[in-house]
Parts: structure tokens; C-alpha cells; sequence
């Protein structure tokens, strides 16, 4: 409602009668019927329609196109606010909270950035300690800067030995002073390419306006030479050399491939300064309205919740007597809050469901089959829960919980599972099942919810796998190829970059129980270990540690795809990923068999990463 709400106010102040629709994240305001101007269809999404035409050709018919943007980030922070505000601090807005915050900064300085908006890529996160935010013009900077357009533009390393003081910032002329000067001589923006095209190529602002729509369409379109020969000619005209001239076209030309307004670029910094400061200051909120607005951000719930636990964040499990959907807080007994880990975080549960348990409650449940009666839920999902271990809490484990719940059939409970035989008065002889080891808890935990809060999978693999340094020791091994010896890291893969501006190199982002490390694979590693690089969830890395302050990199030399240690920790290699083992239950079992999984493809399954490419 109160988009539409915004659409008819501009459609108003436009002064016309408007029709909207959707169109590639935008909206199409038209002067009469969009249906009788182009064809319209269904999305994939319900209650969404799309039109087929490019957005050029749109703007070729002068027909009016307002890009809206849903950033899920604009979800956490409101959630976040509404959690502070429940558990007694103030109702904070965005435009309320406290501004220039020294410790949000700090922060940031050092790289602590999972979750925060625009600045927890691995590239941003390598570029903050050089960047060393201190204000919101920074942040203004750091989320342009860290793009396709300026990287290879070549726009990043002029200004950060610029801002280091490690090279002079000096101006051709007074009026590319004036235009550049809050960016230390290097443009970063659109509004500074067409302002440089006014005031030092003679361009009318008509034809920098053409110049900033051509940006994006330079390759596509064939008009870069034409408007190539303009500029330079116009700044030699006007005095500038030859060089500076084709260097700061090439800086333009850079934008054709993605350049920020510096009015987008302020826009994001304050999120990611609001988000920074969520996580500073209300780190436990930050958390909870993180995992409440998944899915989003590079980090799955598993690394956002582990990224709690190391800033001091007690994390409780799922539990059916004190979840609800959404994960939640609660209030410890020395004040401090906790994260509830909530119904939403078993994979494939309904949130229907998770109202019936929530309202049928009451004083809590003491059993499965409670839960059954209560809240009516099928015994699909009371298995569910099980397996998510959600009975715990109950004092039943995994098995015990399944043992239960496979008790409950149809519409009642089962006689032989009564507490004595009908007519009988026999008393059924107690069951114990086999205990589950660690291992198996864990992968149980992430088949069912992805993440585990039990241990992580390297702290159980890292006593069979000799040789590795641990993440957190990396920034004390000695630096250079040519140190004693090469050292081998060990980790999960949770995301893989593979971005054009690198010319082909790959960058991994690994996870152990000490924390995470950045690994480069060059292109000539990655030709020879293309395939583990691209499929391996749990690889092995060795190489030599570079390291230019905090900022701490590993050069792959040589990678090997472990991920079939990851069977070691549970489910047998005969077994489908997923299927409770047989000895945990003697319910019957259909007779076709799955099909036997490769311990790759197993690990794929349990252990998605997340890829950029």
C-alpha cells in the first residue's frame, strides 16, 4: 500500500493519469493503459506482473521508469529496533540513532563486518583496515569504491595511497579541484564524470547527460569512440596533456561496467553505518533481526550465528516449550540477552505450524504426543521437530524423541504405547536406544537447520587431519612464499568469488571452529584444480600467508577436495542425507531403496556454500 501510495503521488505531482506495473525491480508509469501498450504476463511471484520490454526501450519511448529498491537489510534494522525497544532500551529510527559513534567505527576499522550492509563482502572487509572509516563520508566512499566500474576504471589504488599519504594529491586546474577534491583527485561517482566533462572536455550538460546514459551501453551500443574522441580533444583544447585526458576517460569508461550516484552511494552508507552500529551497540538484536530477514547478505544463518557466539551472544536451540517462528531474545539471569533460536530455522518448516504450537502452549508441553493433542500437529511434523532436536529441552534426546513420535498414528494414540496394555495392566518394558555420538548430533543439526550449536565439523575432523594451522593462527605465521615451509588450512567453503574484474582468479572464504580465512587461488592453480575449487565443500588448502596489516590472505599453491571426511561425522555413504538412521526406529521402510549418494554430492547438501560468480 504504500508503494502504490508513492506511485500515485508521482504520478500526481507528474500531472497526468497513471498506470503502473513492475518491470525488472522498477515500476512503468504510462499516460494511458499499459495493457494496451504492450504485453503482460505473470511472475513467479504471486500477486506480481511483468512486461517484456528492455528498459531502453522504455526510456527510446519516453515512457517514465522509478527503480524501488527491497533491500532485506531495511527489514533486519527494523526488526532489530523492535527487539531493542521490547526488551526495554528506546525506540530507535534510522534518522534517531546516534551519529559519528567512535565505537562503530573502531569496529569497522578491523574488519568486524558479517552482517552489515554493502561492507561483509571479502573485498570490502580486506579494504576497511586500509580504508579506516571515521565518518559517513567514508562509508559513502568505501561502498562506491569496491565496484566493478572504479576497479577497473582503476580508480582504488590512486585513492587509498592518496588517503595513506603515500602519494600526492595534486590538480591539473582549479575547476577539476573543485569537482574532485572530496574524492582526492579520483572520480567515483556519476555526477563527478559529467561535471568533469563541463568544466574540462566543454561538454554542454545535454551532452554529459548523454554521456552518463552512456555509460552503461558504451560496448553495447558502439558510441565510445565517438564520445572517446570529444572528451580528449575537448581537455587538450583546453590545455590538460594527453595522458591525464586518456586517463580520465578510461576512468569513465570505467563507470560503463557499474558506477555509483553519489546520491545511491550516500543512501547505502547510512545503512551500513545504522547496520554497524546495530551490531556495536545491540549486537544481540543485530543477530536475531539478521536471521529473521534471511535469506540475505553473503553469510547463511550458520555463520551469522557463530559470528554471535564469538562477540559473547549465548545462542539457545530450538526448543518446542520457548520458540516461536521468528527467533527471539530472552532475558538472562545477569541481565544480559540471549538468542532463541526459532521455528524458522528448521529447514521446510511451515510458520502455520509454528502458530498452533505457540498457541496451544500453555504452560509448556511435557511430550511429543502433548504437542500431538494440543496443537494438532500431523506426525510429519512432530517428526520434524525431532529430528531438529527440538524435544530437548523435554530431557529427550534425538532417538528418544523419534522412538516417541513414531508411537503417534492416525487419529489416537497407539494401546501398545499407553502407558500400561489395555486390559492388561502390564506395564511395557522401557526401551534404550543407542546414544548418538557428537559427530552425528552435528550432522544431524545441520541436515535439519543447516548450522549446529553443538561443534563445528573441523573440531571433530581436526584430530585426522595432520598438518593444518588453524584459521586464527594465521596472523602469526611467518609472511612470503619463501618462509620455512608452506602451511595447509582446512575448512568448510562458504563462499566462492569468481568476479570478472579479476581476470580469472577465485577467491574462497573457509570456516573452521576458530573462525574464517580468505584464500586466493590464482588463475594457473585454478585451471589445475578447477574442479575442487568449483564442487568441494570441505577443502584443503596449502600455500604461504601474505598479510599487509590485519588484513591476512592465503595464496593457494595447491588444493585438495576432503569433503568425504565430512561422512566420518554421521550419516553412512549407503544412506540418503536426511532419512533418520534404522537403528533409531523400527518403523517399516519402503522397499526402494534411495539411490547411494557420492560423499561429494552429501557434502553439497549438508554444507551449502554460498557462490558469487
Amino acid at each position: 500500500p504504500r508503494l502504490a501510495l508513492t506511485i500515485k503521488l508521482i504520478g500526481e505531482i507528474i500531472g497526468f493519469p497513471r498506470h503502473l506495473s513492475q518491470h525488472v525491480g522498477g515500476f512503468v508509469i504510462t499516460k494511458g493503459r499499459l495493457d494496451e501498450l504492450c504485453p503482460i504476463e505473470n511472475a513467479a511471484m504471486d500477486d506480481r506482473t511483468i512486461i517484456e520490454w528492455d528498459k531502453d526501450d522504455i526510456d527510446a519511448l519516453n515512457i517514465l521508469k522509478v527503480d524501488i529498491l527491497s533491500l532485506g537489510m531495511l527489514t533486519c534494522i527494523r526488526k532489530s529496533f523492535d527487539l531493542i525497544a521490547q526488551h526495554g532500551g528506546k525506540k530507535y529510527s534510522i534518522a534517531s540513532i546516534p551519529q559519528d559513534d567512535a565505537q562503530t567505527y573502531d569496529m569497522l576499522c578491523v574488519a568486524d563486518a558479517i552482517g552489515v550492509f554493502q561492507v561483509e563482502s571479502r573485498a570490502q572487509m580486506n579494504f576497511l583496515p586500509r580504508m579506516k572509516p571515521r565518518e559517513l563520508y567514508d562509508l559513502v566512499i568505501e561502498v562506491a569504491i569496491v565496484r566493478p566500474g572504479p576497479i577497473q576504471g582503476g580508480m582504488v589504488h590512486p585513492y587509498i595511497n592518496r588517503r595513506q599519504g603515500n602519494e600526492a594529491v595534486v590538480f591539473p586546474s582549479k575547476e577539476l579541484e573543485d569537482v574532485l577534491g572530496k574524492t582526492l583527485g579520483v572520480p567515483l561517482f556519476q555526477e563527478q564524470a559529467m561535471q568533469i566533462a563541463v568544466v574540462a572536455a566543454g561538454f554542454l550538460p545535454s551532452e554529459a547527460d548523454q554521456l552518463r546514459r552512456s555509460m552503461a551501453t558504451f560496448r553495447r551500443m558502439g558510441t565510445i569512440g565517438q564520445l572517446r574522441d570529444k572528451f580528449i580533444n575537448g581537455m587538450l583544447a583546453r590545455g590538460y596533456e594527453n595522458a591525464f585526458a586518456e586517463n580520465c576517460f578510461s576512468q569513465i569508461e570505467g563507470f560503463g561496467e557499474y558506477g555509483f550516484p553519489e546520491s545511491h552511494a550516500a543512501a547505502f552508507a547510512m545503512l551500513a553505518y545504522v547496520s554497524a552500529w546495530l551490531k556495536c551497540q545491540h549486537p544481540a538484536a543485530f543477530a536475531c533481526g539478521l536471521l529473521n530477514a534471511q535469506p540475505m547478505g553473503f553469510y547463511a544463518p550458520a555463520q551469522i550465528v557463530r559470528d554471535a557466539r564469538e562477540h559473547h551472544i549465548e545462542v539457545r536451540p530450538v526448543c518446542v516449550n520457548t520458540s516461536e517462528w521468528d527467533n527471539t531474545l530472552e532475558k538472562r539471569s545477569d541481565g544480559a540477552l540471549a538468542l532463541r533460536l526459532g521455528f524458522r530455522q528448521i529447514k521446510g518448516f511451515r510458520e502455520e505450524d509454528a502458530g498452533w504450537i505457540v498457541a496451544a502452549r500453555g504452560n509448556g508441553y511435557p511430550d511429543p504426543e502433548a504437542l500431538w493433542l494440543r496443537a494438532g500437529l500431523s506426525p510429519a511434523v512432530l517428526e520434524r521437530l525431532a529430528e531438529a532436536d527440538a524435544y530437548a529441552g523435554l530431557g529427550l534426546g534425538r532417538r528418544d524423541a523419534l522412538w516417541a513420535v513414531k508411537a503417534i498414528k492416525g487419529n489416537a494414540p497407539l494401546p501398545l504405547f499407553n502407558d500400561k496394555i489395555e486390559g492388561e495392566g502390564i506395564a511395557e518394558q522401557p526401551v534404550t536406544l543407542p546414544a548418538m555420538h557428537l559427530g552425528q548430533e552435528v550432522v544431524e543439526d545441520y541436515v535439519a537447520m543447516r548450522l549446529s550449536l553443538k561443534a563445528h565439523p573441523m573440531e571433530l575432523l581436526r584430530p585426522a587431519m595432520t598438518g593444518l594451522t588453524a584459521h586464527d593462527a594465521l596472523p602469526e605465521v611467518p609472511l612470503g612464499p619463501m618462509a620455512q615451509r608452506p602451511i595447509s588450512v582446512c575448512g568448510l567453503v562458504i563462499t566462492r568469488q569468481r568476479p570478472g574484474t579479476a581476470s580469472g582468479v577465485v577467491f574462497l572464504t573457509l570456516e573452521d571452529e576458530t573462525g574464517v580465512s580468505n584464500v586466493v587461488v590464482w588463475k594457473k592453480v585454478y585451471a589445475q584444480f578447477r574442479r575442487a575449487v568449483m564442487t568441494g565443500r570441505l577443502l584443503r588448502i596449502t600455500g604461504h600467508v601474505q598479510r599487509e596489516g590485519i588484513v591476512v590472505h592465503v595464496i593457494a599453491h595447491s588444493i585438495e577436495d576432503v569433503s568425504h571426511y565430512l561422512s566420518r561425522l554421521g550419516h553412512p555413504m549407503d544412506d540418503a542425507v536426511g532419512i533418520t538412521q534404522p537403528q533409531a526406529d523400527d518403523a517399516p521402510r519402503s522397499r526402494t531403496q534411495p539411490r547411494a549418494m557420492h560423499p561429494r554430492d552429501q557434502a553439497k547438501r549438508l554444507f551449502p556454500s554460498r557462490d558469487f560468480h
